[in-house]
């Protein structure tokens, strides 16, 4: 079998030559651009495959348009969230997705000036062709920046404050409501809230599931303390909630560190669960699996939402014009509940 001489990597030329089509026939078939019969672009993917031809990166560019990498903008400069499983599926989830193209990810935290500086130079030397952007609060930079990008900007979760035009986001009030619902039919009447940061949509619509389902079962929704989705956040609120409120018998956390600090708090002043109190997080991590008991909690598929994000964005580049999306939640019930009535 040829092959390109072993003093130098095979080109171009190499590749249209093996595969008998022109130059720029074979540049066209490797770029999957323009017009290619099926015979001759099969021949190309043989020939490179026969050469071991690695394509340039910038006559890649140049002829796709297309740098060939994508930006996850994080709106923190915690250096936490690297520990995060949340963000660690969300990132799981975009490799998958890319794995199959020729993206690279660049991972950006945007949470300080020196970091949103660098995303915007990014943008603006046109060094990705798409942003993806998680973790917004209501007055975050990064929506000016993202609404005066030239590259597309698929959100991971909703902003607070407007409609992106391309979104994908998880029913988080809906899954709230279910996790309240839950905690009512097993019949707790005292039941508080642990929320995120309400400058975050996602805090936002699981208090306002809360309070629909507190709502609808006509009972005060007034036992609330706010945290920031950490463990050592749900333990401090968890503490505060015993104070205001030491007759409770129930807590919705907003997610599953949050509630794993509260069940920590309600060991600790001897308050069995769920015999005294039954805890339901959010989010379904492996945390809610190590907790004793093992956590009720509502699922949301994390690798999905960043699979479905990194989808959107690359349908945004090749011409597509994708509408928003919303990714299920369910219930899923462990120990920490009961599961009758026992009024």
């Amino acid at each position: 079998m040829d092959t390109a001489p072993p003093d130098r990597s095979p080109t171009l030329d190499d590749v249209a030559e093996r595969a008998g089509v022109s130059r720029s026939v074979a540049s066209r078939a490797i770029n999957n651009v323009g017009n290619v019969s099926a015979p001759k672009r099969a021949a190309v993917q043989r020939a490179v495959r026969e050469l071991g031809y690695i394509p340039n990166p910038s006559a890649r560019a140049l002829a796709t348009n297309r740098i060939g990498a994508v930006v996850l903008a994080v709106a923190t400069d915690q250096p936490g969230i690297f520990a995060d499983a949340f963000f660690a599926q969300v990132i799981y989830g975009i490799s998958v997705a890319l794995e199959p193209t020729d993206f690279t990810l660049t991972l950006v935290l945007a949470g300080r000036p020196e970091g949103r500086a660098k995303l915007q130079q990014i943008v603006r030397s046109r060094r990705a062709d798409g942003i993806m952007l998680m973790n917004l609060h209501g007055d975050d930079p990064l929506t000016k920046l993202a609404e005066q990008a030239t590259v597309p900007v698929v959100y991971g979760g909703r902003p607070l404050r407007g409609e992106p035009r391309w979104y994908v986001d998880t029913d988080n009030r809906g899954g709230a409501r279910l996790a309240t619902e839950h905690l009512v039919e097993a019949g707790h009447r005292r039941i508080a809230t642990i929320t995120g940061p309400l400058s975050l949509e996602v805090a936002e619509a699981r208090y306002r599931g809360f309070r629909d389902a507190m709502a609808v079962a006509e009972l005060p929704a007034g036992r609330v303390e706010h945290a920031d989705f950490s463990e050592a956040g749900g333990a401090a609120a968890m503490t505060r909630l015993l104070q205001a409120y030491p007759d409770l018998d129930a807590v919705f956390a907003a997610s599953d560190n949050m509630a794993a600090g509260a069940l920590r708090v309600l060991r600790a002043h001897g308050r069995a669960v769920p015999g005294d109190v039954g805890v339901v997080g959010f989010d379904d991590l492996q945390t809610a699996q190590h907790t004793d008991p093992q956590l009720t909690t509502v699922h949301q598929p994390v690798p999905a939402l960043g699979a479905e994000m990194t989808r959107m964005l690359l349908s945004v580049l090749d011409g597509a014009r994708p509408t928003p999306l919303i990714l299920p939640t369910r219930l899923v019930v462990r120990g920490s509940t009961r599961t009758t009535d026992r009024r």
